[in-house]
């Protein structure tokens, strides 16, 4: 077995390599940039080596600096991750050439299934179902409408050598295909540094289903099952399941038996995965071949109990695979959420800054529940503009669905950022959807049911009563400190007022600010139970002959989360002071509350509410990033969704376009300009 690791990678994928290494008695070393010098990979590995800049393509991408890296600290063995150099063929011909292993397939596995037009061919003749398509290199716009025209809209345009979305645009029309294959090959070549695209047929309403698989040297093959990956958004996946809710075990049987034929076609040895697009009748037909772990590898690991990374290693130091198909057992259901430092009311349009508070919730495992957290960064580090806006993957497993989802929401629940935008909102949200509960699912599921974009999940009477208990609770408490902190008016006697009056209005950030928005006033009366810590007290919310709903909770001043029972619901709240109230997180709801007397109350019902300044002629930069282009002048006239300017962040071209009919005034930067968010980039009339 090899004495020392090198890993080419960064972020949540080099802390979970080296977390097996660790169990393996393996030493690691870690490469960075300047960006990372600090980097929690950096700090968790055994030796660091300095690679170059923050822009991976002067450090992470460049395969002679992890050479050179190697040679320095006596590396024996690569793992790539994924992305920056895993599925580059050259990279492990250049450490072989060193006498240096590569934790991955051979080179010729990964030309084969790497070229998306190559492997389709490959999967064709293994007898894997295949898209109708045309495999040929394009070269011009014009010849692609035609071959579009010729299969049959919807088409997809896809990069040869594309990966996670980039290059990637779905067309149903002429128009679409002349644009769409233009922004295809720019962030293709600017992606990977290959402009080919090819054009296959779009299969409405599908679902995304992947086979994992494990080749040896030795020509042995297997599969692990299937994920879902069906929830996804500008085709890249956000959250992921195990096993799939689409699929029986005949159809499992079927799939993995293709994946496998596959495998053994290109003598695969090593873990990889074989992704399908799913009709909802069961059909299938091969998408890609990933040569290399994928980000969505814990639900596997969780639903089998293999650990990929140690089988991936022990397959690349020649052993043979001590499993077989038949000893692989699929145990409940897991359930993965992609935490991102991006802004869910926003579009979802990247956030970067540094992590002010950054508390994912407790990693446990018991017979009920698992709660796994993959992550690369920790309080304190800055989310850059330069890497994937990955802050974690958070991980949940239960002997049921409905148990890994319903774990997955009380996590979501309990995970703290601070400082940056992130999609916990949205990802709490989603574990409540009824067609996500279902298992109703596609790769449109965001697009069809967001159509305007993430806005918060409405509240209900129930939700309404379990946010007024949390801040009564929480006002009450801190009431009680003040009256006994030293140096005070002597407290007050007597009893605590019965009746009280909880104003709860949407967050700032989730409110459409060109509509008028009411509080909601929640009525609640204290029956019995006094402010003390351990809090414990029972509440009626409205009506005098309810039945009383007892509160309990820890909480205590101070504290960023509010966990314990309203009812027989147990709630994880978080808390944050704002002025005269609390901003309060739960559920994918985030909810300023104030609470009042109710004759404050009533006053409060007729104060106006302040609307923030009107920038409906203005075209904001929706995130920073960089101008790429400028597509109007001044003076011009503008038709609703043409194209007003293109903006690169996080590596993906943006089209900014008109929502209105409109003329431009006033155009206020240039191509290759930086923007920060909000940036004005044009005016109109």
């Amino acid at each position: 077995m090899f004495d020392k690791i090198l890993i080419a990678n960064r972020g949540e994928i080099a802390c979970r390599i080296i977390k097996t290494c660790r169990t393996m008695g393996i030493k690691t070393v870690a490469v960075h940039s300047e960006a990372d010098k600090d980097a929690l990979h950096v700090e968790m590995a055994d030796e660091a080596v300095h690679i170059g800049p923050a822009a991976a393509a002067e450090s992470y991408l460049v395969a002679d600096k992890i050479l050179a890296a190697c040679k320095q600290t006596g590396a024996e063995a690569v793992h790539p991750g994924y992305g920056f150099l895993s599925e580059r063929a050259s990279f492990p011909e250049m450490l072989k050439a060193a006498g240096i292993v590569f934790i991955g397939p051979h080179p010729d596995a990964i030309k084969a299934m790497g070229d998306k037009i190559e492997s389709k061919k490959v999967a064709a003749e293994a007898g894997v179902s295949t898209v109708p398509g045309y495999l040929g290199v394009i070269g011009s716009p014009e010849e692609a409408v035609k071959i579009a025209k010729e299969i049959g809209y919807p088409v997809m345009i896809k990069a040869s050598a594309g990966g996670g979305g980039k290059g990637m645009r779905v067309a149903w029309s002429d128009d679409e295909v002349h644009d769409g294959f233009a922004r295809s090959k720019s962030e293709a070549a600017s992606s990977f540094g290959d402009d080919r695209v090819f054009i296959e047929k779009f299969i409405e309403n599908p679902r995304h289903v992947e086979i994992q698989v494990l080749g040896d040297k030795h020509g042995n093959a297997i599969h692990l099952g299937e994920r879902e990956c069906s929830i996804q958004r500008r085709n890249q996946k956000v959250v992921e399941e195990a096993p799939s809710p689409l699929l029986d075990e005949e159809t499992r049987a079927r799939m993995g038996a293709q994946a496998v034929a596959l495998a053994q076609a290109v003598g695969y040895d090593s873990a990889g995965t074989v992704e399908f697009v799913a009709g909802q009748d069961k059909s299938f037909y091969f998408l890609e071949m990933n040569t290399r772990l994928q980000v969505e590898h814990p639900v596997t690991e969780l639903i089998t109990g293999i650990d990929l990374v140690e089988q991936m290693i022990r397959i690349a130091d020649g052993e043979r695979l001590t499993l077989t198909q038949d000893d692989v057992v699929l145990n409940g259901w897991a359930v993965e959420s992609r935490v991102y430092a991006e802004d869910p009311y926003r579009n979802f349009l990247p956030s970067i800054g540094r992590l002010v508070r950054c508390r994912p919730p407790e990693e446990t495992r018991s017979d009920d529940s698992v709660v796994r957290v993959d992550t690369g960064v920790e309080e304190g580090d800055e989310i850059s503009m330069f890497y994937d806006p990955m802050i974690a993957k958070l991980v949940t497993h239960a002997p049921t669905r409905a148990g890994a989802i319903h774990a997955q929401a009380d996590a979501l629940d309990a995970y703290l950022i601070d400082g940056i935008e992130h999609n916990i909102p949205f990802l709490s949200g989603l574990m409540q959807h009824p067609r996500w509960t279902e298992g109703n699912l596609s790769t449109g599921f965001i697009a069809e049911e967001y159509p305007e974009g993430f806005a918060s999940i409405p509240t209900t009477a129930e939700t309404e009563k379990v946010l007024a208990a949390v801040a009564l609770s929480v006002e009450l408490i801190n009431k009680e400190r003040f009256d006994h902190l030293p140096g005070r008016l002597r407290p007050h006697t007597g009893r605590v007022r019965e009746d009280w009056v909880v104003s709860l209005e949407r967050d700032v950030r989730e409110l459409d600010h060109s509509k008028h928005h009411e509080k909601d006033y929640v009525a609640v009366r204290i029956v019995e139970g006094y402010p003390t810590v351990p809090i414990e007290v029972d509440l009626t919310f409205d009506e005098a002959d309810v039945k009383p709903m007892t509160v309990r909770s820890d909480w205590a001043p101070g504290e960023a989360l509010w966990v314990g029972t309203v009812g027989t619901r147990d709630v994880t709240a978080q808390v944050r002071p704002v002025q005269n109230g609390y901003n309060i997180s739960w559920r994918g709801l985030a909810m300023t509350a104030r609470v009042m007397s109710p004759t404050t109350a009533e006053l409060d019902r007729i104060m106006p509410i302040k609307l923030p300044p009107d920038t409906s002629k203005m075209l904001l930069c929706p995130m920073p990033g960089l101008v790429v282009s400028i597509n109007v002048t001044e003076g011009q006239e503008v038709k609703a969704g043409e194209a007003l300017a293109i903006v690169e962040a996080m590596k993906m071209e943006n089209v900014l376009r008109a929502e209105r009919d409109l003329i431009v005034s006033n155009i206020t930067c240039e191509p290759g300009d930086s923007l920060a968010v909000d940036a004005v980039i044009m005016e109109f009339e």
